[in-house]
């Protein structure tokens, strides 16, 4: 493999993407698919985003139910 190859997998991995995913994506950059490669990250990416304002909107819930406790003790 190439030093990119590795990095692409050790990446994908450590980004907890599923092994079948890293598959397809190792696919992608062996067989030179490489705009292929880039619409498949960005892909991820954006799954992973929306994953994250997800979690973000989870928070801001807790964030105000804790609100409304501490203004209900005083």
């Amino acid at each position: 493999m190439t030093d990119y190859a590795d990095i692409l997998k050790i990446g994908l991995t450590d980004v907890g993407m599923r092994q079948e995913l890293v598959k397809q994506a190792m696919e992608l950059y062996c067989t030179d698919q490489d705009d292929d490669l880039v619409r498949f990250l960005k892909r991820q990416r954006c799954e992973l985003v929306d994953e994250m304002h997800e979690s973000q909107r989870k928070v801001d819930r807790l964030d105000y139910l804790i609100r409304q406790a501490q203004t209900k003790q005083n």
